[in-house]
């Protein structure tokens, strides 16, 4: 498939959301002011079920979400009982949950639903009304490189892109490098990259060097940081992940990819440490 081919593909299925969603902001917010996309993975509140993380957004004065799986899937020690529950879980549960961001002011820039090997043809096609139900078009996937090959013609069917999601262990079916995610967007032209900066670091690569090379391939970010050579997570500021570069570079160049706080350092209370993660954001805009 031709670059501009897959180009006017990507027109059709994603558009122009995050435009929107930054357009939407409030006039005197300062991610706004500088038309860059700030939200957080909702993974950020997993020791709390949805109502409470949508408390947290907003007590966090959050108004975008990338929303995980584990806020709509029910905790289960059975994967046949998970498996049972994803087949026969209506529409409706999906659309009642968009209703209730809705209603607090949360936008859902992306789900993050993650495909996996032992994912059945029917599941993966479920994942894919789910999103659906949500009403987004873009999944992001901690997935596998022998899925891909399942899941993009699913999503090109669909209309959907596929942003999938580097960890810092290098593995020949994860994702972790750049090499990695150029073998599965070859797949596929509804595969893209949720990049992970402090995975990303973590692992030893440039994240605003490959921000710069592929930003009409990465769909969302996510914001954490770690320290180089498989270090620890740490608070904002205190890794080695160029937060504030990417932050300014999204700035400087109006390149409206969704960036999501992803709260993953051992820290106090949960809202507390993600207001803290937040205000490191709006610094370093502000800088």
């Amino acid at each position: 498939m031709s670059e501009m081919t897959r180009r006017e593909w990507t027109k059709r299925a994603f558009g122009s959301l995050a435009v929107a969603a930054a357009a939407a902001r409030s006039a005197g917010d300062v991610f706004a002011a500088n038309q860059v996309v700030v939200g957080a993975q909702s993974y950020s509140f997993r020791d709390r079920g949805f109502e409470q993380m949508v408390e947290g957004f907003k007590a966090c004065g959050l108004s975008d979400v990338e929303l995980w799986q584990g806020h709509f899937e029910p905790k289960t020690s059975s994967r046949d009982e998970l498996r049972a529950w994803r087949l026969k879980t209506p529409d409706s549960y999906f659309k009642d949950l968009r209703s209730k961001l809705d209603s607090a002011g949360i936008r859902v820039y992306a789900v993050n639903i993650s495909f996996r090997d032992d994912w059945t043809d029917d599941e993966v096609q479920k994942g894919f009304d789910q999103a659906s139900a949500l009403g987004v078009k873009t999944i992001t996937a901690s997935s596998n490189q022998q899925t891909v090959g399942r899941i993009g013609p699913v999503a090109e069917k669909r209309g959907v892109l596929v942003g999938v999601h580097n960890h810092s262990n290098i593995n020949p079916n994860e994702f972790a490098t750049p090499d990695d995610f150029d073998k599965a967007m070859k797949a596929s032209p509804a595969i893209r990259v949720n990049l992970d900066i402090g995975h990303f670091t973590a692992a030893n690569f440039d994240a605003v060097q490959y921000i710069k090379a592929h930003h009409e391939q990465i769909v969302t970010l996510h914001l954490k940081d770690r320290k180089k050579d498989q270090g620890e997570n740490l608070p904002f500021g205190q890794g080695d992940t160029p937060i504030k570069p990417v932050l300014t570079l999204l700035r400087d160049q109006g390149w409206a990819i969704p960036a999501g706080i992803e709260y993953e350092y051992k820290g106090g209370d949960t809202v507390e440490e993600v207001k803290k993660c937040v205000a490191f954001c709006r610094a370093a805009l502000q800088a």
